[in-house]
């Protein structure tokens, strides 16, 4: 017998393989193969086998409960007995559950099918317990060849290796389970779902089936899935939030910005819309109902009124503090904003400059010469053209006593120039 099996197999493979006794006796064929998620979600956990003889109910082999030959059959190893399945106990199984199924490809944020799946085998025979890894998941030619020959004449089969490879490492598979009961009975996580751009989130949201699509949605956190909301069109966020109660897309709602949140629900029928709206916590109710409204062709209708302002005799370090105590999305903010007594526009203070700055420095001293606002009531395309104009990355909109109302960024002129 050889010293090691550092060997490669893969799904396709091995079902249908046999696995015999210590006499050469065939007790059964490889049903499927089995990954225990609560244990290990690298490696198979054992077999379910297809019983040799009058057997017909399934048989479950553990991997620990195997060898393999220098031939590379399996065999059960001395002790070792197939044992029924267990069905107080859910496993992911590679045939069942992953083949011809789809995934999220989180490195190439992408959704492909799967066509095999690659192991690899681990551990010394005789000494060290057998183990088979999760090396990669085919989606490409080769992976669809392997299955389409299996059975055939070795030489055919081994044609569909010279195929093309494309492959997906497994730490970067994503499973896609349409049930959200299994998927927590699996414990089957969304961490690197989460970690991607809310963009890449919202383009493979997009690319799923409708039910893929709501299972997903569903799994993903209150502020993950805020992001991504706000990155679909709004007939794709209209039927995301279809399936969920009221409560649970107050609390999504609640993580989006203000503006978003208040476009959202203005799309929305307007009984479902206030249903939404007394489920959320008051501050951020009022918020949005002021925003509700204004035309969403205004420039009221555009701004957010997440935004970073301060006295006008403040030094950078009380800037400084204001900024660390935002609550909103800090990626969107670019300027601090100086008011007066009565909290009317006085200056504006670009963040680069703040940062450059002594902690002590006034904030008057760093201010614009110019101050470029917007009325609550100006049209959109006169918002586009101070943008253009200036070359603005936000603009503060004023009410009619000059104090701010809130802040357009240079992405929701984008957008709206985009549906144009």
């Amino acid at each position: 017998m050889h010293a090691s099996l550092h060997l490669r197999t893969s799904a396709a493979a091995m079902i249908g393989m046999s696995v015999k006794n210590a006499h050469g006796g065939v007790l059964g064929r490889v049903r499927d193969l089995a990954i225990d998620p609560a244990k290990d979600t690298n490696h198979v956990a054992g077999f379910v086998l297809r019983r040799a003889g009058r057997e017909r109910a399934p048989g479950w082999v553990s991997i620990e409960s195997l060898e393999r030959t220098q031939a590379g059959d399996l065999r059960l190893r001395p002790g070792a007995e197939v044992g029924p399945v267990a069905t107080d106990h859910e496993y992911l199984l590679l045939d069942r559950d992953l083949l011809d199924q789809q995934i999220i490809d989180v490195h190439g944020h992408k959704v492909v099918r799967v066509n095999d799946v690659d192991l690899a085998w681990e551990g010394e025979n005789g000494h060290a317990p057998l183990r088979l890894r999760i090396a990669e998941v085919e989606v490409g030619l080769r992976g669809a060849l392997r299955r389409l020959m299996k059975g055939l004449p070795r030489p055919l089969v081994s044609l569909s290796e010279q195929a093309a490879a494309r492959i997906i490492p497994w730490e970067f598979v994503d499973l896609i389970e349409r049930d959200p009961a299994r998927r927590v009975r699996l414990k089957i996580e969304q961490n690197r779902l989460a970690k991607m751009h809310p963009a890449d989130i919202a383009d493979i949201l997009e690319e799923l089936a409708p039910a893929e699509r709501e299972a997903i949605f569903a799994s993903l956190d209150e502020e993950v899935a805020a992001e991504a909301l706000e990155e679909v069109d709004p007939k794709l966020q209209k039927a995301l939030l279809e399936g969920l109660d009221s409560e649970r897309v107050a609390e999504i709602v609640e993580e989006m910005d203000p503006g978003a949140a208040a476009d959202l629900l203005a799309e929305l029928p307007e009984e479902r819309s206030e249903a939404i709206l007394e489920e959320m916590e008051p501050d951020e109710r009022e918020e949005v109902e002021g925003l509700l409204e204004f035309s969403d062709r205004s420039a009221a209708g555009s701004m957010t009124t997440d935004f970073v302002s301060v006295h006008l005799n403040a030094t950078v370090e009380q800037a400084v503090e204001a900024l660390r105590g935002f609550e909103g999305d800090a990626d969107t903010v670019t300027e601090v904003y100086l008011v007066d007594d009565d909290d009317k526009l006085k200056g504006v203070v670009t963040l680069p400059r703040l940062l450059l700055a002594r902690r002590e420095t006034l904030l008057q001293e760093l201010a614009e010469t110019y101050i470029v606002s917007s009325g609550l009531h100006a049209r959109d395309k006169a918002v586009a053209e101070l943008f253009d104009k200036y070359n603005l990355r936000s603009l503060p909109v004023l009410d009619d006593e000059g104090k701010i109302a809130g802040v357009i960024h240079a992405e929701q002129v984008i957008n709206q120039l985009r549906e144009e």
